[in-house]
């Protein structure tokens, strides 16, 4: 299988057929063989009658389900799971981005063959955003802003669904994010293994039928403990350097008031000023050991890689000597 486009589903019973057909029509002009694996994330609706009623009709289509809404994380694991392309897409259920860009991504990892995946990208030059509500907006770009500082690669839209990769990404990763939070997961164990990106322009356009998944408490806080778990001195560093700096003011202020005569003994602001200076330092050294963890997790990571690599080449010649 040359191509394989995983379509994770929640309830979207009004989306499914034209979906599907928008993607079918998008890869009319695909030299190759493809599939399209549509993943029903436990819906309440109908939307697995819808499923299974096309994917009768057409080889291409696929349907897996589980009873159970547990997450876009879990499905796009299923989906990874059931596809046997050597290229994976996936996309979103309500077409928020065109299908059309599938061939577009595709083409990027087709013109750089040391390319390993591709992210599109509404918030990087030429990209853009369409109809989409404005709260959602806003708190999509600013978590995706905060994201660029943790990521090293200062990747404009991190968590985007819709992306491209090469077979052997998926191959060397172990993910366990069963929400929406697998993309970070997903970005972040792939550079750390030396995995090449790039970022597409692309149009985010609103939804127009069935309604958004979107969870604001659930999406800010997964933003907010990637960039700590990915850089946490963005957040040591400056609550550290905030408090130090507070503490050596007061500080300051103390030796001046001792200087003057007018410092009262047994004032607290002097207790107050030592916690803060003390508190700072700690706070700065909570830092340093979270870099040293993040390291370890990086060669952990490539362990991994390797020893998924190692198991490969056993089941390999075990199959060659059968």
């Amino acid at each position: 299988m040359d191509l394989s486009i995983i379509i994770p589903m929640f309830n979207e019973a009004e989306n499914a057929e034209h979906t599907l057909a928008r993607v079918e029509e998008s890869l009319a002009s695909f030299q190759g063989d493809y599939e399209i694996i549509a993943v029903n994330d436990g819906s309440t609706d109908n939307t697995l009658e819808v499923l299974q009623g096309i994917a009768s009709l057409n080889k291409r289509i696929k349907a897996v389900s589980y009873l159970k809404n547990i997450g876009r994380g879990m499905a796009l694991r299923r989906g990874f799971q059931e596809s046997d392309g050597k290229l994976v897409v996936s996309i979103d259920a309500d077409l928020s981005y065109d299908p059309h860009y599938i061939l577009e991504i595709i083409k990027a990892l087709e013109v750089d063959p040391d390319l390993d995946f591709v992210l599109a990208s509404p918030y990087m030059p030429g990209g853009g955003v369409k109809n989409v509500p404005f709260h959602r907006l806003w708190i999509s770009r600013l978590g995706n802003k905060i994201l660029r500082l943790a990521m090293p690669n200062r990747i404009y839209t991190s968590t985007g669904i819709f992306r491209a990769y090469r077979r052997n990404v998926l191959d060397s990763l172990e993910l366990e994010s069963d929400g929406k939070e697998i993309h970070l997961e997903i970005l972040s164990k792939a550079i750390a293994l030396g995995f090449r990106v790039k970022e597409v322009p692309a149009l985010l356009t609103g939804r127009k039928k069935g309604r958004s998944k979107f969870k604001f408490r659930k999406t800010a806080l997964s933003h907010l403990i990637f960039s700590a778990f990915e850089k946490p001195m963005m957040i040591f560093g400056l609550i550290g350097f905030l408090t130090l700096g507070i503490g050596l003011l007061i500080g300051a202020y103390v030796v001046y008031l001792r200087f003057s005569g007018d410092l009262t003994p047994g004032r607290p602001l002097i207790t107050f000023s030592i916690l803060l200076i003390l508190g700072g330092i700690q706070i700065l050294s909570f830092g340093f050991i979270a870099l040293q963890i993040v390291s370890i997790r990086k060669e952990i990571l490539r362990v991994q890689k390797e020893n998924l690599d190692l198991r490969k080449e056993i089941s390999s010649s075990q199959v060659k000597r059968e």
